[in-house]
């Protein structure tokens, strides 16, 4: 068991002599969760393997699963990549700091550890204040996956990190809720054209828009139970996300997809189970008297990606059996909010 001390840090003026403290941390190979734009994150110094090392065994994340690494500066990505395209340096240009990860091939400097063995990096330069000043004071690359155990849905505030992982790290800095609440878009821009391996807030649109041509990777989609041999990115392997309770996930046309719902809540009820509804805020009162969460908008569907891991935790806390769950458009960031639901889902239905 480790003490683990928590830093109140407020984002629009950080506490300086509490930031150094935690990124002295950092560099003496101590593990601090702290609040980026996307999600919560763990962080270690990501040149130091034996404080990598601990980040798996604190998340029990497999060892082949690859961590992000993340920098205060642009130009440190040269230092941790052995080249960086012509494409990279156009999407940093216009990206960064903010929450797009980029794959390049990786240089000497980043242990083996850190990449799962790959022959490439994940880097980012997150927009968040306390992300920034902690990276900058560290004075070191942070390694930092989310700050939850491996499987379970990604934290957006620092009461999930304390549910997880408190007694296992040092430092939790409590920075307040995070802007996104789904992690960063991941693209590769080792292949030509480049591929996007994890959507997330910068949506393929965007990338198209500064890149020209961008494939996306049927794991992206979750589409189906497809699983890469190979991690190259964080989301490629293993089921993530997932609530304690049995997901199930309803796509198809929205009154369809309501009726769907209430036909299964129906019949989860008949069997005696404890039954969570998590919907929009356009459809929630069709479904009577049954606990329903309101996730967020479907006209402004970047509100449910805020919202989408904090209501999946809440309804744990409520102790449901089921969670029955409004699929959205996969399009923009509601391809991150499908790609989140579909690997979170312990079964998929299709209404209409």
């Amino acid at each position: 068991m480790v003490a683990t001390l928590v830093l109140e840090i407020n984002p629009e003026s950080p506490d300086l002599e509490k930031i150094r403290f935690a990124a002295r941390v950092i560099r003496e190979g101590g593990l601090v969760a702290f609040p980026t734009e996307t999600v919560y994150g763990l962080g270690a110094n990501a040149l130091d393997e034996a404080a990598v090392q601990r980040i798996f065994q604190v998340k029990n994340r497999p060892m082949d699963n690859p961590l992000i690494v993340h920098i205060a500066d642009r130009d440190d990505v040269h230092l941790l990549a052995e080249t960086v395209p012509a494409q990279a340096e156009r999407l940093i240009e216009t990206f960064w700091p903010g929450p797009l990860t980029l794959l390049l091939p990786k240089s000497e400097l980043v242990p083996a550890v850190t990449t799962a063995g790959l022959a490439t990096v994940a880097v980012r330069m997150p927009s968040h204040p306390i992300a920034q000043s902690l990276i900058r004071e560290a004075d070191v690359p942070v390694a930092a996956p989310s700050a939850n155990l491996a499987g379970r849905p990604s934290p957006t505030s620092a009461r999930h990190v304390w549910e997880d992982l408190s007694g296992k790290i040092e430092i939790l800095i409590d920075g307040g809720e995070v802007g996104y609440g789904v992690e960063s878009t991941v693209l590769d821009v080792t292949s030509d054209p480049p591929v996007l391996l994890r959507p997330g807030p910068i949506t393929v649109t965007e990338l198209r828009r500064v890149l020209g041509r961008v494939e996306v990777h049927p794991i992206a989609r979750a589409e189906m139970p497809v699983e890469a041999a190979i991690a190259k990115a964080p989301g490629m392997k293993y089921r993530h996300y997932a609530p304690r309770a049995e997901l199930v996930l309803v796509e198809g046309p929205p009154q369809a997809v309501v009726a769907k719902i209430r036909e299964l809540a129906a019949g989860y009820d008949g069997e005696g189970k404890r039954v969570g509804i998590m919907a929009v805020a356009e459809t929630a009162a069709e479904y009577g008297l049954a606990l329903v969460k309101v996730v967020g908008e479907r006209r402004n569907p970047r509100t449910i990606a805020k919202g989408l891991f904090r209501t999946l935790r809440e309804f744990d806390a409520e102790n449901v059996n089921v969670i029955l769950a409004e699929g959205v458009e996969p399009t923009g960031i509601g391809l991150a909010i499908m790609n989140r639901l579909r690997k979170a889902a312990a079964n998929i239905v299709r209404a209409g």
